[in-house]
């Protein structure tokens, strides 16, 4: 059983109506072509994974979450980590539209002196939660929140968004092990399974299939969807709160360079950006075509 039950909170209604859901896939794909302008400024980073991980991005920051980004210390705020922090750019660009900083600050993206970072920082902007670098550490700090929380009897949730490739590392497995020992059934850990890495494809590097049978082996109970999909993520999660027993793990399956065909399923560009001129031309262009389908359908 849990050290301690929560504090009853009215549950966020994650109900998503239509024209909702056409709103936030709108969006992530307007993060998208932000992503792709702050890296080709910035001419460095990761556009894999930003590309992937946008609709998640966005399904949390302008549905899930219970927050306020005007204050963004509010005690009772949700806490969402970021484990693999060179997807940065997405959380970046979903901040600034969630309102928690400027949207001009997003074309500072690793200069010097920015205060956007090629990692997250705690402390250097609104709305980041902890710092990351080192892939894996934010398990292990999810878990340590998630712990504080119930022994505090406080409201809030703890989501921990993770790379599969990190699941390469101990850490993460150590991580797993407290958060099921301890039942923190308010943590709720996000893989985007893109399938790839810096030197290729993870089950080329370093095999993680069965991963669900490897979660649930560590006492996580374990809900699979399209992680680019926003209806599929943001029912994922409602299942997710419904679990009080032991904490959940969602594998979301993503493609990396999601939206951009010369990118998609390309390990290569896990750690490169598109260059300026036609190729970043044709990538805005891509991603504002599936803007306007979006917009059509609607």
């Amino acid at each position: 059983m849990p050290i301690h039950k929560r504090e009853s909170r009215p549950r966020k209604s994650l109900f998503l109506s239509e024209r909702k859901c056409h709103a936030l896939q709108k969006m992530a794909c307007t993060i998208r072509e932000d992503v792709i302008d702050m890296l080709v400024e910035a001419g460095s980073g990761h556009t894999a994974s930003s590309l992937g991980m946008a609709d998640i991005f966005t399904a949390f920051y302008f549905h899930i979450l219970v927050h306020r980004p005007k204050q963004p210390d509010w005690q009772n705020r949700d806490r969402l980590f970021l484990s693999n922090g060179h997807a940065v750019p997405a959380q970046y660009a979903a901040l600034a539209h969630a309102d928690y900083f400027s949207k001009s600050l997003l074309m500072t993206l690793r200069k010097f002196g920015s205060r956007l970072q090629g990692h997250p920082e705690y402390g250097s902007l609104p709305g980041i939660e902890q710092t990351s670098g080192p892939l894996g550490s934010a398990s292990s700090q999810a878990t340590g929140a998630a712990y504080v929380a119930l022994m505090d009897h406080a409201p809030w949730r703890v989501y921990c968004l993770m790379s599969d490739g990190e699941l390469q590392e101990g850490q993460t497995w150590e991580a797993m092990l407290f958060a099921s020992k301890h039942h923190l059934y308010n943590c709720t850990f996000i893989v985007d399974r893109n399938n790839i890495q810096i030197d290729g494809t993870t089950e080329e590097v370093m095999p993680l299939e069965p991963l669900q049978a490897k979660f649930e082996s560590f006492g996580l109970h374990v809900i699979r969807c399209d992680g680019n999909d926003m209806r599929q993520v943001i029912n994922a999660v409602s299942h997710a709160q419904q679990i009080t027993e032991q904490p959940t793990v969602i594998i979301a399956d993503t493609v990396p360079g999601c939206g951009v065909d010369f990118m998609e399923h390309d390990f290569t560009w896990h750690g490169k950006t598109p260059k300026p001129g036609a190729e970043s031309q044709n990538a805005i262009k891509q991603i504002h075509s599936l803007s306007g389908t979006i917009a059509r359908e609607s």
